[in-house]
């Protein structure tokens, strides 16, 4: 049986400030994102299976992506926690505001990296993370390929 690749696509907005960056996006701004999670697989080729015939179940890769990261960071405001950036971080938490707090420096890149590994922990077995692109603009994005990441 072939291996086919199925790609789903996600939206969501958020938030970031790049400490310490030379340029505009050291400010607090924000991007509407779009992420294409693509997996690879065998189609189920068992005729009993209710799956039959899929590689994986659109509904099933969405429950995983919207759990992982578009509920996660859907109007979030993003920052390094380890840059003064926790302070604001922490001023904007106490009036209410969803904040999140990663262990890099929020760009696209590191966002895919850390989005690759958090789909990847919950993929069944048997279905494989190929690629992510994560548009931060329309004419600006950040792909992870899993054949470049072994």
């Amino acid at each position: 049986m072939s291996n086919i690749r199925i790609t789903k696509q996600f939206s969501f907005e958020t938030g970031h400030a790049l400490y310490g960056y030379d340029g505009k996006c050291k400010n607090v701004h924000g991007h509407s994102y779009k992420l294409d999670v693509t997996v690879i697989g065998k189609p189920i080729d068992d005729t009993n299976h209710v799956k039959y015939g899929m590689v994986i179940d659109f509904s099933d890769l969405k429950k995983i992506v919207k759990e992982e990261i578009v509920e996660v960071f859907d109007h979030a405001t993003v920052f390094n926690k380890n840059t003064p950036h926790v302070e604001l971080a922490e001023e904007l938490s106490n009036r209410g505001h969803n904040v999140l707090l990663v262990d890099y420096q929020p760009t696209s890149e590191m966002m895919v990296i850390d989005f690759a590994e958090k789909i990847k922990r919950r993929l069944p077995k048997n279905i494989q993370l190929h690629s992510l692109k994560l548009q931060e603009t329309a004419t600006s994005f950040a792909e992870w390929f899993a054949a470049e990441n072994q």
